[in-house]
């Protein structure tokens, strides 16, 4: 009987939260219809509203299909209205005296960029035209000292020649570049006997090579002379006065001989 008596007292509350579930349930649809109400009345007013305006405004009927899409001109004139209002309202919030302030210096900085941008500017074009000036010194001097080492080739090898001849009577001597080279690559000793020119100075004698050594010191001295010339150990058979008297005829000769040495003096 218990049992009975708890399960009636179950069903009697599910009731009454059905109940309340109800009422509840009648309450949301009631305020449910008001509101489907107010909005049709809501919407009947606002349809009024629009062909008010469409009458009003005749343009409205050719752009209606733009209304409501984006990258429009009313999208963006919405924007626009949206900016200078939030414009307006930053301006009201800031200080003038700092946007002064603000203006002159971005002024100022400005000036300097565009300064320094002209001396950057005169200071590039000046450095290139002092290159160019040191660029043309160098080519006139590299042309000059070419011009130099060729007169001062021509005149030693002349000298040259004719100096080892004397001293050794049937023979030529001559500085030539090297093959498929030019005189600014080197100069290599060429010697001949009669008419045969040696391949290398090694086929020639240990006195042969003295003499060439000799002449090529003496072209030198010619082309560029000292004031005081001293020959030790010179040998004694060469005919060196010969030499000198005909190639150095400006210089005052002295001989001394001992038992020892052999010394030639000439200024």
């Amino acid at each position: 009987m218990k049992e009975y008596d708890t399960q009636i007292s179950g069903f009697v509350t599910n009731q009454e939260k059905c109940l309340r579930n109800l009422s509840d349930m009648k309450l949301e649809r009631k305020r449910l219809e008001n509101e489907v109400v107010r909005m049709e009345t809501d919407h009947k007013d606002c349809s009024v509203k629009v062909d008010k305006l469409v009458e009003k405004h005749t343009w409205i009927a050719s752009e209606k299909q733009l209304f409501g899409k984006g990258g429009t001109y009313y999208v963006a004139r919405e924007k626009l209205e949206k900016l200078q209002s939030d414009q307006s309202s930053l301006e009201k919030r800031v200080n003038k005296k700092v946007m002064a302030m603000f203006e002159k210096a971005e002024d100022e900085y400005n000036a300097l960029i565009s300064n320094k941008i002209t001396i950057e500017d005169k200071t590039e074009s000046y450095y290139a035209n002092d290159k160019f000036k040191i660029k043309k010194v160098i080519e006139e001097l590299d042309e000059k000292k070419k011009e130099t080492l060729k007169v001062t080739w021509v005149k030693v090898n002349k000298d040259f020649g004719s100096i080892f001849s004397t001293l050794l009577p049937g023979t030529m001597a001559k500085l030539e570049p090297p093959e498929s080279g030019s005189f600014l690559d080197g100069l290599e000793v060429r010697v001949a006997f009669g008419k045969v020119w040696k391949q290398s100075l090694s086929e020639l004698s240990g006195g042969q090579r003295s003499l060439l050594a000799l002449s090529l010191i003496l072209a030198l001295l010619l082309f560029k002379p000292a004031p005081l010339y001293i020959l030790d150990e010179v040998d004694a058979a060469l005919d060196i006065g010969r030499m000198i008297k005909a190639h150095f005829s400006h210089s005052q000769v002295e001989t001394s001989i001992s038992s020892l040495k052999r010394f030639m003096l000439f200024t």
